[in-house]
């Protein structure tokens, strides 16, 4: 959840989920039985104490909107328990394997959760009966994070993290580049040799060993690691994908950057001259980057073909009722409050930086405000008009394997000049024979 250091964290994520993906499913509540289902209840129902696991930013929200639901429903008590990211799921996963030790709600996000769904099925409640009526009101890619492989709704989307690029105002003028010309990737590949040739600064900044803008440009077309349950790194898309990421590299416009550290300070320096990220990166900006105010923009992502989807996803989490409690009706109370919420949606976009899954908090004034710090650009507006159109994709618990073989074949093909299709290929079996799962093609 932590917006300015997820890139560097989600090594460590993909660490836990990888030994997750190897757990016995059987031992504990949330074994191979079926996800217990929660039904409406009323008012007199949503007493008690209700204990909820989180960090970051998202422990602050949650600490700091608490009180309110108390003072609506006399006689409860929210108790916000911040694990800190690092420990976050080595935690959740003894509590799952042990069914005993979880909270009553907890964050996860999205990605995640699909690992522990496929290995705890049963360690969840079934909100379907309850949250259905939300679906149309959740950007399609967050809402199918929050949803099993039968449909079922396991949890309710909090923030998401749709896509663009941001880049350097002043860089661009200087190249005599207009960023509304860049409509496709290939716009994007000749756009940084110009700005190269014209002022000396690589176009953009990738990690060398777990970098994820291969997957960012995949969930543009429309998929993942994945498709209908088989591999499926090797298809044409991930092949387009890879070779525009092989051409950066080619050119020499990519400036390569190790860990979160060296990322921002790529940008801080000025040596790259765009960043295509999630809409969190603002905050990334702003934080760090006081002294560059008026000097970064946004654009929509290029897209692979003319008039194809220009967007695409990068982070976003949940909050989940667990199978543990003793409470679900008021879990699933506060949960509803704090994610089915406009006002509260836009409140944490306005005080800790969350941008919303909940499509309706978009509408809100605050979101169309001109932003001194983008040039009077209003760059929140860019991310909500772009949000309805994240195309949601397949997950399955096995993510994380495929994460790993990824970045390998991204080194081999950017790094050491390997063919994008052939690397791909071998990728594609490699992973098939980590999961025992049927490539898709």
């Amino acid at each position: 959840m932590n917006r300015t250091r997820r890139s560097v964290l989600f090594a460590g994520a993909v660490a836990a989920a990888v030994a997750l993906s190897g757990c016995a499913a059987g031992g504990g509540s949330g074994g191979k039985k079926a996800a217990p289902s929660l039904a409406a209840g009323s008012n007199a129902d949503i007493k008690g104490d209700v204990t909820i696991w989180s960090w970051d930013v998202a422990a602050t929200a949650l600490k700091r909107l608490a009180p309110e639901f108390e003072k609506q429903h006399p006689g409860t008590k929210i108790n916000i328990v911040d694990i800190g990211y690092d420990n976050a799921y080595d935690k959740i996963t003894v509590g799952l394997k042990a069914g005993k030790g979880l909270p009553d709600i907890t964050t996860v996000e999205g990605p995640r959760f699909q690992s522990f769904l496929g290995s705890f099925p049963g360690g969840f409640y079934d909100l379907s009966t309850l949250a259905d009526k939300y679906k149309d009101q959740y950007n399609p890619a967050a809402w199918k994070t929050a949803t099993d492989e039968k449909g079922r709704i396991l949890a309710l989307p909090w923030d998401s993290g749709p896509c663009g690029v941001y880049y350097r105002r002043d860089l661009f003028q200087k190249a005599g580049v207009d960023p509304n010309s860049i409509n496709t990737w290939d716009d994007y590949v000749k756009a940084g040799e110009q700005v190269k040739a014209k002022t000396g600064t690589k176009f953009i900044t990738l990690d060398p060993a777990e970098d994820n803008t291969f997957l960012m440009m995949l969930q543009q077309q429309g998929q993942g690691y994945f498709k209908d349950g088989k591999v499926a790194v090797n298809s044409p898309q991930a092949v387009k994908a890879m070779t525009v990421l092989k051409q950066l590299s080619d050119k020499g416009l990519v400036d390569w950057a190790r860990g979160w550290d060296a990322t921002v300070t790529s940008s801080k320096t000025g040596k790259s001259a765009t960043t295509p990220q999630a809409a969190w990166w603002s905050g990334t900006l702003t934080s760090e980057m006081k002294e560059m105010s008026g000097k970064w923009g946004v654009f929509p992502l290029p897209a692979f073909e003319q008039g194809g989807v220009r967007t695409s996803n990068n982070g976003g989490s949940l909050l989940t009722v667990t199978s543990q409690t003793k409470n679900p009706k008021t879990a699933w109370a506060f949960t509803e409050f704090m994610l089915a919420n406009s006002a509260n949606q836009v409140s944490m976009l306005k005080n800790e930086g969350l941008f919303p899954a909940f499509l309706p908090a978009l509408k809100d004034p605050l979101v169309q405000q001109a932003d001194p710090y983008f040039g009077g650009q209003a760059a929140n507006k860019v991310f909500a008009d772009l949000s309805p159109s994240i195309p949601a994709i397949d997950y399955t618990k096995d993510g994380a394997k495929a994460t790993q073989l990824v970045w390998s074949a991204n080194a081999g093909v950017m790094l050491r000049g390997k063919d994008p299709k052939a690397t791909l290929d071998s990728t594609a079996k490699q992973i098939a024979s980590a999961t025992g799962r049927e490539t898709a093609g």
